[in-house]
């Protein structure tokens, strides 16, 4: 017997139909019959690939006791996050505050009049363990107290809502001079603290503070760590680590270590990227280790074979389970990627075991669970031997060659894992939906590789996902947030409108006066010739329909969702903080820059100022909390524009800019090599490269 989420077309939500409990998905009847029955709302948020959302579902969601006590005391929905990102922020925050931590499964409960949490938590095992009570007892344990204290319920409220009130209003205070003048300074040298190779604990990208920290080294900031030698540390963990697949391509979500050894095996499209992007702008900047071009071309050979539709978009995640066998009831954490010491025995040759225990650093015993997670030892280039030792193990996941599967059909839920017939092992279950901030993110990464590595593959693959989004997210006016299998539905978020006028501006960045031919899925049916000119066009309508309908007049910034189509939350949220991926408002600062740089519309300018007044207070107390607001005031400070030719462009643009922009002219001064322009003026007309970068580099450290 299915529940409702066997109609939904949310993949996590469908991992939740066959449960006993009633579950309902967020809509306006769910919420109608919670109040008409005056039951408390049980409001379940988690995402397909999440590792302990699947172990809850397959414990407390699973067991009928639990099940038959749910549906009888409470109104139990389940919200996908990344279907709802502004839900999930809003009682994500909520838990923060009761807990002091986060995480997900988000399990959250609500008054069904006001839909006000008054507790939280994330994980519950069914029976007291790990610290944490069984579920069963905190479920009755909080119908008692919704049922009898009903004075102490709503003082709880009260306090959370004007929390929740104050943090979405924010203070815009007031910032001297000479404060502003430090500000840049402190979030750089906080980021760049950050990223230190001392953290302790688990160890994820955290890619917003890296690229801070990178953009930082031009300047002669006094910091008590070396930001180069960090962020080289950071590209290197990143491309030796555990965290990345050494076998196919692809980096996992995190490390559960602080050795970049074992990860967390889920695949994200957003972090994959976000480090494409910051591992071409490392190399741009001067760190050209061969490990970090061969992360970005394996990485890219993962998203074409596994991790891009027909008709050109990225799919989302690959879970961190997978089957080891049709018979198995459970999925198993990481085994589709990790390798036992026999099996490695068996599958190389001694030369070869041997070379490549050499390069990576694996035991008889393993690193995990008795098994090996590949970590390696030097960021030096390959041999072919290696090569060869690391294609065989492919072999063995895949069941042929990397070049002879150019496309791998993914396993699209668990029945398909296994049924389907697959030549070696049961792979993780890919959530084949689109996303639009996560596709933009990639195409940006893919951009900017394309630009420093000069791999036409990653400009075809960026340009057919980007036209993609364009030919099919538009409806009624409107750009939509994800697409289920060639339909297009929700309206799209701040992170989903920023995201994508960044790709788009990224992909006109590449200057190309003729895009690769690669067919109808990319520039729609019967069109050929296009330039990146019309991804900026298409940029500058993107932000009219950004500012039309997300800008807040009143705050300055922009909210996480348009009233008009979310009037059932509690508050009204201006995402600032960056979490795995960068803040909305971050990103859209720096786009209004370089739209004002591109177009000379001085409006842009002015939202970009009016924004980073409005978050400025944020910037001042908390800037570990915000990194990609510093690269914006970054942009704001420092923006340039060079004014060249083609020929010159083609020169300038690998380099490690990170506020420049690129406009081509022809009809130069004489004898110049080009124009710097900073805001309304342009720098004397240089007559020489040398002299150019220098005013470059005068102007992108003004402050």
């Amino acid at each position: 017997m299915t529940n409702r989420l066997a109609q939904t077309k949310s993949l996590y939500l469908r991992k939740h139909a066959e449960n006993p409990i009633d579950w309902w998905y967020w809509c306006d009847e769910a919420l109608a019959t919670a109040l008409s029955q005056n039951k408390p709302i049980f409001l379940s948020i988690g995402y397909s690939s999440c590792h302990w959302c699947t172990v809850m579902e397959g414990e407390a969601f699973s067991n009928l006791e639990i099940a038959s006590y749910i549906n009888e005391n409470y109104l139990p929905i389940k919200v996908d996050r990344e279907e709802r990102p502004d839900l999930d922020s809003i009682y994500m925050q909520s838990l923060q505050m009761m807990s002091g931590q986060g995480g997900w499964p988000l399990n959250v409960f609500l008054s069904p009049e006001d839909l006000v949490p008054f507790y939280a938590g994330t994980y519950f095992p069914i029976d007291a363990r790990y610290g944490r009570p069984g579920f069963l007892q905190v479920l009755q344990a909080l119908r008692q107290y919704y049922d009898t204290e009903k004075a102490d319920l709503q003082k709880r409220k009260a306090v959370i809502l004007e929390a929740l009130l104050e943090g979405a209003v924010l203070d815009a205070g007031s910032v001297t001079e000479a404060e502003d003048n430090e500000l840049l300074h402190r979030g750089w040298a906080t980021s760049v603290k950050i990223i230190t190779p001392q953290q302790p604990g688990n160890r994820f990208p955290m890619i917003s503070y890296a690229e801070l920290a990178l953009r930082g080294t031009r300047f002669n900031f006094e910091s008590d760590f070396d930001a180069k030698t960090c962020c080289r540390q950071r590209a290197l963990d990143l491309a030796l680590g555990g965290i990345f697949d050494h076998v196919a391509g692809g980096f996992h979500r995190y490390t559960v270590d602080s050795t970049w050894t074992v990860p967390h095996f889920e695949k994200m499209l957003y972090d994959n990227g976000q480090i494409v992007e910051y591992l071409a702008n490392i190399w741009s900047a001067g760190f050209t280790e061969p490990a970090f071009e061969r992360a970005v071309a394996l990485t890219v050979e993962w998203l074409k074979r596994e991790m891009t539709a027909p008709d050109g978009y990225f799919y989302a995640a690959q879970d961190a389970d997978n089957f080891t066998s049709p018979n198995e009831a459970e999925p198993e954490e990481g085994a589709f990627y990790v390798w036992s010491y026999s099996e490695l025995e068996k599958l190389l040759t001694f030369e070869e075991l041997t070379e490549l225990q050499q390069q990576f650093t694996f035991t008889t015993n393993g690193n995990f669970e008795g098994k090996n997670v590949l970590q390696r030892r030097h960021a030096i280039k390959l041999s072919d031997t290696v090569e060869t030792a690391l294609q065989k193990l492919f072999i063995a996941r895949y069941g042929a060659a990397s070049n002879e599967i150019p496309t791998f059909t993914p396993a699209r839920n668990n029945h398909e894992a296994k049924t389907l017939e697959w030549q070696g092992r049961i792979p993780p279950v890919t959530d084949t939906k689109m996303i639009v901030a996560w596709n933009s993110l990639m195409i940006s990464g893919l951009a900017r590789a394309y630009i420093v590595f000069r791999s036409p593959v990653y400009l075809e693959l960026a340009t057919n996902a980007a036209n993609f989004i364009l030919n099919n997210q538009r409806v009624d006016g409107r750009l939509h947030r994800l697409n289920y299998e060639g339909e297009a539905t929700l309206p799209a978020q701040s992170e989903d409108y920023a995201f994508f006028i960044k790709a788009l501006l990224d992909l006109h960045a590449t200057q190309q006066r003729h895009l690769p031919q690669v067919g109808a899925a990319a520039h729609g049916s019967g069109s050929s010739a296009l330039s990146t000119q019309h991804f900026l066009e298409a940029a500058i309508s993107l932000q009219e329909e950004f500012d039309k309908y997300l800008w807040s007049a009143d705050l300055g910034g922009y909210f996480n969702a348009a009233s008009d189509s979310n009037q059932e939350l509690i508050i009204k949220e201006r995402n600032y903080q960056d979490s795995a991926i960068p803040s909305a408002n971050g990103v859209a600062v720096a786009n209004l820059v370089r739209l004002a740089l591109l177009t000379d519309n001085l409006h842009y300018l002015d939202l970009a100022e009016k924004s980073l007044k409005a978050f400025s207070s944020v910037m001042s107390s908390a800037p570990q909390a915000c990194p990609s607001l510093f690269s914006a005031k970054d942009w704001y400070r420092n923006s340039t524009l060079i004014r060249t030719t083609s020929n010159q462009i083609e020169l300038l643009i690998s380099q490690h800019l990170p506020t420049v922009v690129f406009s081509e002219i022809s009809n130069l001064p004489s004898g110049s090599v080009g124009l710097v322009c900073q805001g309304l003026k342009c720098l004397p007309a240089p007559n020489s490269i040398e002299q150019l970068l220098e005013q470059v580099k005068q102007s992108s450290q003004r402050m």
